[in-house]
């Protein structure tokens, strides 16, 4: 019991709230949205090609939407930023439960990829704001681990519900929404977000905070490293669906036990990857977490039965796990103070990865088959640690010191 307050303490009841709040939020969206594409592909005309567009929409709108609310959120603060998206985000949810209309289901899913982008990154930055820097890893970790409790059993409970109706699930989503909204709101009032806003808050121009990321070459390499990474865990949310189902007996019954697999592993193994992850540097854990990807992805190329998945998607969610905490760690590390939002809002331009996979996995699965599709992805998770590398030796070269070093207090 001391050791639960302890951490309780440990962190600002903001942080808590958020991290509360994420696992919620996570489970209900996970319980609709990763069946979207086979949902299209038994329901609809459209070829496999388009629906991953169609899927890709999501995150191409968040890729300018990111950039903005995180410069928006360092201008006016974070709190508006998160509100007013989470609102238009559960309108969004209810949308999908009464159109059936794919071009509408197009324009919903990019309204729901540009609210994702408004919301998480400005999250992550006033996590940032109320936590000391030594603690941040921490932080994300945590809240990586959120993520994951919530989608451990969104897809089980969205397979469940969406035998009842289609619609059901993304209702529900809906109303979780709203109830997270109404009870953020309040928490934000309550624990005086608005006097740390005023604090935190400098003079950040769009035309300023553009400036900054284009001229900064390390974060430009880091973002191309994001984007041939998003490519292949794009794959998770879209493809592996109807690959599984045109893998195996009970494949769709198999991707929603997958996914909660993913979640349920991020969860038991977090904690010990990331106390061996704060021992090495970043970029070794990002170049160790691609090659557990790539690895998953070989795995489900040559997957032929249910055992052979399962192990797949383990590798790949211990890359998952080591990827994106670290990677999280670089950013907040090359932010300069004042344009931490403007940074991970910038960050979504890797989004682009999660627009251009779904599409090219659709090609390569229709075209060419599985084995080609995931064999190419994990080719694209192993490159991107040469640009990460490269971002790394960039950054030594413009400012005379480097990000990429362990926890002073884990060394």
């Amino acid at each position: 019991m001391s050791r639960v307050l302890s951490l309780l303490k440990e962190f600002h009841p903001i942080v808590w709230s958020l991290v509360i709040g994420t696992v919620f939020v996570r489970a209900a969206s996970s319980m609709s949205m990763p069946f979207l594409f086979l949902y299209l592909s038994n329901n609809t005309d459209m070829d496999l090609a388009t629906i991953g567009l169609t899927i890709g929409a999501g995150p191409l709108a968040g890729t300018l939407g990111g950039f903005i609310a995180g410069t928006l959120s360092d201008r006016i603060g974070r709190r508006r930023v998160m509100i007013g998206a989470l609102y238009v985000w559960t309108l969004v949810f209810v949308g999908f439960a009464l159109s059936k209309n794919p071009m509408v289901l197009l324009i919903l899913n990019m309204a729901g990829g540009l609210c994702r982008s408004f919301y998480e990154p400005v999250s992550q930055a006033l996590m940032a704001d109320v936590t000391p820097p030594e603690k941040r890893f921490r932080v994300f970790s945590l809240r990586y681990t959120a993520i994951n409790v919530g989608v451990a059993v969104g897809p089980i409970a969205g397979a469940v519900l969406a035998k009842t109706s289609v619609a059901l699930p993304f209702m529900i989503t809906a109303l979780i929404y709203l109830i997270y909204v109404v009870s953020l709101q309040g928490l934000l009032n309550k624990f005086g977000i608005k006097k740390i806003e005023g604090q935190k808050k400098e003079h950040v121009t769009f035309r300023r905070a553009f400036n900054v990321v284009v001229n900064d070459k390390a974060f430009r390499l880091y973002m191309v490293a994001g984007m041939l990474g998003a490519i292949g865990y794009s794959q998770m949310s879209s493809t592996l669906a109807k690959y599984a189902e045109m893998t195996v007996v009970s494949g769709t019954e198999l991707f929603a036990i997958l996914m909660s697999i993913n979640a349920i592993v991020v969860v038991v193994m977090q904690l010990p990857l990331t106390a061996w992850a704060e021992k090495k540097t970043p970029l070794t854990a990002i170049v160790v977490g691609n090659v557990m990807y790539a690895i998953g992805d070989v795995g489900y190329a040559f997957a032929g039965s249910w055992i052979v998945f399962i192990i797949a998607m383990v590798f790949f969610t211990f890359g998952e796990i080591l990827t994106f905490t670290s990677g999280d760690v670089l950013i907040d590390r090359m932010a300069p103070e004042g344009m931490r939002g403007s940074y991970y809002g910038a960050k979504s331009f890797s989004n682009l990865g999660q627009f251009a996979g779904p599409w090219l996995g659709g090609i390569l699965l229709a075209q060419y088959g599985g084995m080609t599709l995931f064999l190419t992805v994990a080719a694209f998770s192993l490159l991107s640690s040469a640009f990460q590398w490269a971002g790394q030796r960039a950054y030594i070269l413009a400012n005379g010191k480097s990000i990429n070093y362990a926890r002073v207090d884990s060394l």
